[in-house]
């Protein structure tokens, strides 16, 4: 069956659409909740950003949740996954209304990064059950399909959510705590969205996992070599997940980038500045809607490894001619190809991850998956704080980037022309 048929046919499973509402509905408040972040951290008018300002907030904010996130993975595969989705929102929903009330009252940043810390580290239950998830609900024919959709749908709905954030903050000087409080809406209507959903649907199976809790948490770190051992087996597996941390961790290099060369390459003033960054995560969004329409297909084709060679040595052809002029029409198709050719391993990766790995690790697969998103993220901000300049242009940093996508490509390369001979 085509593509387009798969799709059709996704949509009209009762349950594939219950989870894709609540996904949906999730991930546009995060948008809310991000972009609102780097408003308050990035164009505030009382705040002069900096490279190491920006990996401070992104450490702060990931870093921390990162190292504790094999010990979520063993309680994500014990926990109803319906139930993960019902409180994780509810409980954002509180958080990220507290966060609102600290903007206006001006708080201490530590008070202000550690409400803000809560809501993204409950952000990664939610998340990593998504995917967990999505195999319960979809028959493994169209589970590319639905790993084209899903997820990438969910990052249109961030897009949207940023979008709203960036409308509603350029409204008005002092919007910050209105955008959160929009978001906490948003995270409430996405719990009440799970209800919809049957409380053992989505797993996991009562008798594949350990039946006291304390026995769960004691064996943590047991269950953790347990989960790499198990992708230590599954080759594909781990290539995929190491190929979209290098790719994870190029994005994030551009992002600090491309956050500076708003704020103070291309614009005089902090309003200027945010709408910049609007267009370019706008581009970026487009990229990623492209990537859900052509994955299916590239992945049908090359699979899920061949994919991941066609998109990172496409950015690494495009990162080094776009970039390197740092002017920004060319940064804004450099946007669009990169949220492109990103979501494209982003899919593979995930159809990778999802179908080879039994479903009693897959929750502590993704939560380790998880935990290198956000590692290879604060890494790309570490990183950028000695490479860019305080006006964000950097040739070095577009070279060491450039020089990372090639090299995933070769890699990945060889070990699939390996395999076939």
């Amino acid at each position: 069956m085509s593509a387009v048929g798969d799709l059709r046919v996704l949509l009209r499973l009762g349950d594939f659409r219950r989870l894709l509402a609540v996904r949906l509905l999730s991930q546009c408040a995060d948008g809310l909740f991000q972009v609102a972040l780097a408003a308050y951290v990035v164009f505030s008018p009382e705040k002069q950003a900096s490279p190491a300002a920006i990996a401070s907030a992104m450490a702060v904010l990931l870093l921390p949740y990162s190292l504790l996130g094999p010990f979520a993975g063993v309680l994500l595969d014990r926990w109803r996954r319906r139930q993960v989705l019902l409180y994780g929102n509810l409980l954002r929903a509180v958080l990220a209304g507290a966060t609102a009330l600290l903007v206006p009252a001006s708080v201490p940043d530590w008070l202000f990064y550690a409400s803000a810390l809560c809501v993204t580290a409950v952000n990664r239950f939610v998340l990593a059950g998504l995917s967990a998830a999505l195999p319960r609900v979809v028959d493994t024919e169209r589970l590319v399909v639905a790993n084209s959709l899903s997820p990438t749908a969910g990052t249109l709905a961030a897009t949207a959510g940023g979008g709203i954030a960036f409308a509603v903050r350029l409204a008005g000087a002092d919007s910050d705590a209105a955008v959160l409080l929009v978001g906490t809406v948003l995270y409430l209507c996405s719990a009440l969205a799970s209800l919809r959903l049957g409380r053992e649907l989505l797993g996991p199976d009562p008798e594949r996992v350990q039946p006291r809790v304390g026995a769960a948490l004691l064996s943590t770190v047991r269950g953790l070599l347990e989960g790499l051992r198990h992708l230590a087996e599954r080759r594909p597996a781990a290539r995929a997940l190491a190929a979209m941390t290098v790719v994870r961790f190029c994005y994030g290099s551009l992002t600090v980038m491309v956050l500076m060369l708003c704020r103070y390459a291309w614009s005089s003033t902090e309003s200027r500045g945010l709408a910049l960054l609007g267009l370019a995560v706008g581009a970026s969004g487009v990229g990623f809607f492209a990537a859900a329409v052509l994955s299916p297909w590239g992945i049908g084709r090359q699979g899920s490894a061949g994919w991941t060679v066609v998109c990172t040595a496409t950015a690494a052809v495009l990162t080094p001619a776009l970039g390197l002029p740092f002017s920004l029409v060319p940064m804004l198709v450099a946007a669009f190809a990169l949220g492109l050719t990103t979501q494209g391993v982003k899919i593979a990766t995930d159809t990778a991850v999802q179908t080879g790995v039994d479903d009693a690790l897959r929750g502590r697969v993704f939560a380790l998956y998880d935990v290198l998103f956000n590692t290879a993220f604060v890494a790309a901000a570490a990183v950028s704080v000695l490479l860019l300049p305080p006006d964000g242009r950097s040739a070095p940093l577009i070279l060491l980037v450039t020089a990372l996508y090639a090299a995933v490509a070769v890699l990945l390369r060889r070990h699939s022309a390996r395999e076939a001979s």
